[in-house]
């Protein structure tokens, strides 16, 4: 509803301001400049404010708390069919993300973690028809934070609040896609 307000504010500001009853010449030409600025600013103010507030238009997804304790997978690698593959990986990648700082085998999961990623999106991408799904480009985008993370910072260290939460987000979209055959 918001955005929707947001969209006719700003349609009918652009519209306005280059409609050509709004420059209408005045006899001095000093007038005319400054209502031509009046109407392009309040046009540029409204564009402004689209851009610099936008709407979020993904639900809240809850963090949940990290996690020292866990069932280590033994399931790694891929089986070559798309949809049993992202779901693994992606199943990976939230237990991944919940691991705490002192999880158990939290460096023996990182390094799985990052193999089986590295061989995910090398077999995946090759394929025009699951390289252009939704799936794929939000899961490869996940794990290029997650592979990200692991490059600087290390086995041992957990995520960040902030990139956990951004995370989670993207495994929900993830998730939807999935569920859609998408």
């Amino acid at each position: 509803m918001k955005t929707t307000a947001l969209i006719l504010v700003a349609s009918a500001a652009v519209a306005t301001a280059f409609s050509p009853s709004s420059m209408k010449m005045s006899v001095e030409g000093v007038s005319a400049r400054r209502e031509f600025l009046k109407t392009v600013g309040t046009a540029g103010v409204a564009s402004v404010a689209g851009v610099a507030f936008p709407i979020v238009a993904s639900a809240e997804v809850e963090v949940p708390s990290q996690v020292t304790e866990y069932d280590f997978p033994t399931d790694w690698g891929l089986s070559f069919d798309y949809a049993a593959d992202a779901a693994k990986v992606r199943s990976h990648m939230v237990t991944a993300t919940g691991l705490g700082k002192g999880a158990n085998k939290m460096e023996d999961f990182g390094k799985n973690m990052k193999k089986e990623m590295v061989d995910f999106v090398s077999y995946y991408r090759r394929f025009p028809k699951i390289a252009g799904k939704p799936s794929f480009s939000t899961l490869y985008t996940s794990i290029n934070v997650l592979a990200g993370h692991y490059t600087s910072y290390g086995f041992k260290y957990p995520l960040p609040e902030k990139r956990r939460k951004r995370l989670y987000q993207e495994y929900a979209e993830i998730d939807k896609s999935l569920k859609r055959g998408r």
